[in-house]
Formats: structure tokens, C-alpha cells, sequence
């Protein structure tokens, strides 16, 4: 039978993660006589928590970006490749994405959103569409259950022609 620790480890690897680095910083301040580097080992726990963190939050801002080209960028040609994109990018998240990310995720939406509509917004403007970086719009406009959606895309905005 599994353990509780085990069952989280299996469910919810950052917060196993975090939960590890704590147990280790505790029996750290005890002191125990065993040839164990401390530090050094509590710092790569966490870093394995904060690797998957970052990849789920890289997974996020690729499925806005493109979800964000797909909405409002008049090309055609390249749709089906950000489509194409998008999906395999929801399959990549959804094989990470644990309880506690998908909180992380949730909370901290409108920051990658933000981060992501400003890149964006440049990249399309390097391809000579100003017009549909200046449509995208300030806030989020998808629930994160939308953007985790394999069947959601959205509908391009007036003055892109879409599919």
C-alpha cells in the first residue's frame, strides 16, 4: 500500500517537492551525525519542484501566444501550424500540470498573460502587422480552462480572415 508521501509524489510531484525541501530543512536544524550535504541537497529538491513550475508556466505562455495569433492575426497560411502547435502544446501540459500547478497557473494568469500579449504584440509587429498587435487585447480574454481545452480555439477577430 502506498504511503501518503508516495501517493503525493505520484499525484502532485511539486508539491512533493516542496514538501521534501521542508522535511530536509526541519531535520537539517537538528543536527544529525550522517554525511549528508545539507544545503546542496535541499537546494536540488526544490530545484526539480521549480523546473516542472517552469515548464508548465513555458507551456502556458506558448498556448497564449498562439491562441493570441490565432485571434487576431489576419495570416492565413500559418494558422494550421499554430493550431497545430496549440494542441501539441495542451498534450505536453497536461501530462505535467498537477493540483497545485494548475493553482499556480490559475493565480498567476493575468502576469504570464501580460508578459505574453507584450511578445506577442512584438512579433507580430515584426511581421508588419501592427494593426493585430494593437487588437490584442489587455486582459486575458480565456478562463484557464479554456486555454487547457483541446477542442477551444478561438474565433479570429474582426480583420483576420482566419481559416
Amino acid at each position: 500500500m502506498a504511503t501518503e508521501l508516495e501517493d503525493l509524489y505520484e499525484r502532485d510531484f511539486y508539491a512533493w517537492t516542496r514538501r521534501q525541501a521542508k522535511a530536509l530543512r526541519a531535520l537539517a536544524k537538528t543536527r544529525p551525525n550522517v554525511p549528508v550535504d545539507w544545503r546542496h541537497l535541499i537546494d536540488e529538491v526544490e530545484d526539480l519542484g521549480r523546473s516542472e513550475l517552469r515548464a508548465v508556466e513555458s507551456f502556458l505562455v506558448t498556448i497564449l501566444e498562439h491562441l493570441l495569433k490565432l485571434a487576431c492575426s489576419p495570416a492565413v497560411e500559418p494558422r494550421r501550424g499554430w493550431k497545430l502547435t496549440v494542441g501539441r502544446t495542451r498534450r505536453e501540459l497536461a501530462d505535467r500540470l498537477t493540483p497545485t500547478l494548475r493553482r499556480r497557473l490559475r493565480r498567476d494568469l493575468p502576469r504570464h498573460y501580460a508578459r505574453t500579449r507584450r511578445r506577442t504584440a512584438m512579433i507580430l509587429r515584426l511581421h508588419g502587422e501592427a494593426e493585430a498587435a494593437s487588437r490584442l487585447p489587455e486582459a486575458c480574454p480565456w478562463t484557464l480552462e479554456q486555454i487547457l481545452d483541446p477542442e477551444f480555439f478561438p474565433e479570429p477577430e474582426e480583420g483576420g480572415d482566419g481559416d
